[in-house]
């Protein structure tokens, strides 16, 4: 099977942003800042790269995926709505009572998701778990992690970046995506961002900052790093912005967790149909 060129796979985020927005316009409650902010990366990670089935989620050799950052997981769900994993009906039931799709990931509840996360700072060490538990069992499946920058500042995040290192895991990307606006409790507070490629190169992670919303630079990423078994575990910073694609969304912290109003809505789905 063909692999989607670049500018099907801009076509896909630009689709995933529209079903995120949709999913929390309707719910009237989510986190799109964040969700739009990781759109390129879902699209390119699950339309390209990640070898899954939507009709067996609990393939013993699929990819692994990890969203550490829990609540911007309307991009997930869209991702695996689009891919297939469930009907694409249950968006409209976010965050609704016995629905599937709960405000963070929920693995019991979801197909598709292989961990519940919602605790920031807990997803790296759960991902390293997975990534050791496929070089134990001789697994050819790797293992993708999503971090917000926020979350860099816990510490567990470093416990288990240097637990990925002795242990080699060369088979773990982790991806941290870097749109430089860290919501504390009440969002009023932009706190200040880190030097994150160089902090995990110390660690004895290879690592390398892209433009996680340039296409191209997404899928060479990949392809650069899909065979290079050296050791070593992967950490790919993605300089992004939050609410990418709203003009009145992106850089601005407030909507960090806030459904727009249906003069919002209309306006942020037209704006993303018509591109960057």
């Amino acid at each position: 099977m063909m692999k989607p060129s670049v500018e099907e796979l801009k076509n896909i985020a630009k689709s995933l942003r529209k079903t995120s927005l949709e999913m929390i316009y309707t719910a009237q409650s989510g986190h799109p800042g964040g969700s739009l902010s990781a759109a390129d990366l879902m699209a390119a990670l699950y339309f390209r790269e990640m070898q899954v089935d939507p009709k067996n989620p609990k393939w013993a050799d699929r990819d692994r995926f990890i969203l550490s950052k829990g609540h911007v997981c309307p991009i997930q769900y869209s991702a695996l709505a689009h891919k297939g994993f469930f009907p694409y009906e249950e968006i409209y039931t976010l965050r609704k009572e016995g629905s599937i799709l709960q405000g963070h990931p929920d693995m019991k509840r979801t197909p598709g998701i292989d961990i519940s996360t919602g605790s920031l700072g807990q997803g790296l060490s759960a991902g390293v778990g997975m990534a050791l538990a496929g070089k134990m069992d001789k697994k050819g499946y790797r293992t993708y992690v999503l971090l917000g920058d926020g979350e860099c500042q816990e510490g567990q995040i470093w416990e288990a970046a240097q637990t990925a290192v002795k242990y080699q895991l060369d088979n773990l990307v982790v991806f941290v995506d870097d749109n430089r606006l860290q919501c504390d409790g009440v969002c009023e507070d932009i706190m200040p961002t880190q030097d994150l490629e160089k902090k995990f190169e110390s660690f004895g992670f290879e690592t390398q900052r892209i433009d996680g919303h340039n296409m191209e630079a997404l899928v060479d990423m990949f392809d650069s790093i899909r065979e290079n078994k050296n050791g070593k575990p992967k950490c790919i910073v993605l300089d992004t912005v939050k609410g990418k694609g709203v003009s009145f969304m992106e850089d601005v912290v407030g909507w960090h967790g806030k459904a727009p109003n249906k003069e919002q809505y209309e306006q942020a789905i037209q704006e993303v149909e018509g591109g960057f």
